[in-house]
């Protein structure tokens, strides 16, 4: 699959320390926005403070539904792709963005936003 292959490379663009995240949305088997943790354009690209993450570091799910919001293709009915599962506010958006399935590669420290989105009725699956 390739879109697990992309992922550790868009992920590696990050510069955060700790853990480095990357997302890729996919509708119509095309890439439709991609995303890695980071600070807003302008900031800083510290992402943490003597180990601890910046309250304004944008995670790498949340930046892909951003990019696509910034243009013309809709999520709805995408699939999102992503290094690591989501957390809860995360799920949130990807719930509220059209987004029908999420795969992970590894699961995060916390299961919660995988819950909130399949209570959601989305697909989840670890690749």
């Amino acid at each position: 699959m390739i879109y697990k292959e992309l992922l550790p490379i868009i992920a590696n663009q990050s510069k955060c320390n700790r853990l480095k995240v990357g997302a890729i949305i996919v509708k119509d088997r095309n890439i439709v926005a991609f995303g890695y943790n980071g600070t807003p354009h302008g900031w800083c690209n510290d992402c943490e403070d003597n180990g601890v993450t910046k309250p304004e570091v944008i995670h790498a799910e949340a930046n892909a539904i951003l990019k696509a919001a910034r243009s013309t293709i809709s999520t709805d009915g995408a699939v999102m792709y992503a290094t690591h599962s989501c957390c809860t506010e995360c799920a949130k958006m990807i719930i509220q963005s059209g987004i029908v399935e999420f795969n992970y590669i590894e699961q995060y420290r916390d299961r919660l936003g995988l819950e909130f989105l399949e209570k959601s009725g989305i697909r989840t699956h670890q690749i």
